[in-house]
């Protein structure tokens, strides 16, 4: 690995649990972000500024004022702007070693199988049920394990599906007809929220890429952060 990775990297491959190896596989690893709101702004900038060596952006928004509030990624300059061009912006800023792909129409039914295909393992950083049926069938397909990350108001919830345990987003929400068909709304969100779900699904991809930890696999992480109440129930 170069010299430099050393220094960059150095306060975390001190950790025993990830070490020279843990590094190098990260370097080596890809990801696709699908959804580059909340969620994704934290994932992006902790998995770009913890060696990830390619990072994908899917989003098909444009950066609007009211996304400042907790999308991090982005500035005053950016409103009007494609995420996917304004994420990457920022984000090769922060790494110059990260590859980024942008995908700015997004995921679609179209698309999904083809773009998926391309990585290790992706983060779902959605704000619909559609978008998330979708990942969970065309992960199965594809042999790709998927981070999920939801949150509303005060609360969010992580797990990770299509991993050694086969678990899958189906197992936790069965209704999908039902689900898929609800009208999307907007809702309040604390704009922290999604920093904190963000960063956990990051720390899960991390586990999962680097060999190291326990992930979520066929298990649900929740918490709400009015009561910093938190627990993990098995799926």
């Amino acid at each position: 690995m170069p010299n430099d990775t050393t220094i960059r990297y150095a306060r975390q491959m001190m950790l025993p649990e990830i070490g020279t190896e843990g590094q190098r596989r990260l370097a080596e690893a890809s990801v696709l972000i699908v959804g580059a709101g909340g969620l994704g702004s934290a994932a992006a900038l902790y998995l770009t500024g913890a060696g990830i060596g390619r990072i994908g952006l899917a989003d098909a928004d444009c950066v609007a004022e009211s996304n400042l509030q907790r999308q991090i990624l982005y500035t005053e300059r950016q409103i009007g702007t494609p995420k996917t061009e304004a994420a990457r912006e920022r984000l090769a800023a922060l790494s110059s070693q990260t590859r980024f792909d942008c995908h700015p129409q997004g995921i679609t039914p179209q698309n999904a199988e083809r773009i998926v295909a391309q990585y290790d393992l992706v983060i779902d950083c959605c704000d619909n049920f559609p978008t998330r049926y979708l990942l969970d069938d065309v992960c199965a397909a594809c042999g790709k394990p998927w981070v999920y990350g939801s949150i509303g108001a005060f609360h969010g919830q992580v797990s990770l599906f299509n991993y050694r345990s086969g678990r899958r987003y189906r197992d936790l929400y069965p209704d999908r007809e039902t689900l898929c068909s609800m009208p999307r709304t907007t809702a309040g969100v604390l704009g922290t929220v999604p920093g904190v779900i963000g960063t956990i699904e990051a720390s899960e991809a991390l586990k999962v890429l680097a060999g190291f930890g326990e992930p979520l696999d066929g298990r649900l992480f929740t918490i709400d952060l009015l009561t910093l109440q938190s627990e993990i129930l098995e799926i």
